[in-house]
């Protein structure tokens, strides 16, 4: 447990967006989650607020096809996530509208804090990862990696995966850190509540705020 808990718990659904000027009121702080189809974001968001049905997941990829906001109970904190990209059976050029309109909230969106890339621990670094990390390097982006499904590997291979992957940024020379996750052990749920609360300045048990550039 940590003292953040009950914040990402409050966690609750604001609007869906086609593009950026359809996003909430850009001010306060937010977070953004992205990551290739299929590599678990919307359920690490569910498993973050200990909600089943916030984000909706589906085992088909490029379920999440529009930015999806959401609020927590401080003022303008939010949490967003992207449309997945990668494999999702669309028309190619509805691929392209969605990575236009993600590219350009990702440009422009000044509440934006950081950007949790979220990576399958079997699959890291693939095509649009080394992209992200080069677009957070070129714009003074921080970046946190989440390797999801980390119970489908051994300790072992899983702290291998980790230190590449912490390798890899330290070569992109982007501002980031790396963790593993599971939504079924519970593995580094914590860890993200923190490292978010960081982000979003949240206050911790004695009212004292988190440094932003913790």
């Amino acid at each position: 447990m940590t003292p953040f808990d009950s914040n990402f718990q409050s966690a609750h659904f604001i609007k869906s967006a086609e593009k950026l000027s359809q996003c909430p009121l850009d001010q306060g702080v937010e977070v953004a989650f992205a990551g290739r189809s299929n590599a678990g974001k919307s359920t690490a968001l569910n498993t973050l607020t200990n909600q089943k049905k916030l984000a909706r997941t589906s085992k088909t990829p490029g379920r999440t096809q529009l930015i999806n906001c959401f609020g927590i109970n401080v003022e303008d904190r939010r949490l967003i996530d992207l449309p997945g990209y990668g494999f999702a059976k669309v028309p190619i050029a509805m691929k392209k509208v969605w990575q236009a309109h993600m590219q350009d909230y990702l440009m422009n969106r000044r509440s934006l804090a950081g950007v949790v890339l979220v990576m399958d621990i079997r699959h890291p670094l693939k095509e649009f990862d080394e992209m992200m990390l080069d677009w957070a390097k070129s714009n003074g982006m921080k970046v946190h990696v989440l390797l999801t499904k980390s119970d489908k590997l051994k300790r072992g291979p899983a702290k291998s995966t980790m230190l590449a992957v912490q390798k890899a940024i330290k070569e992109h020379g982007v501002d980031g850190t790396v963790q593993t996750f599971s939504s079924l052990s519970g593995d580094g749920v914590d860890d993200l509540r923190i490292k978010l609360a960081e982000w979003l300045v949240l206050d911790n048990l004695e009212g004292i705020p988190v440094s932003p550039n913790a």
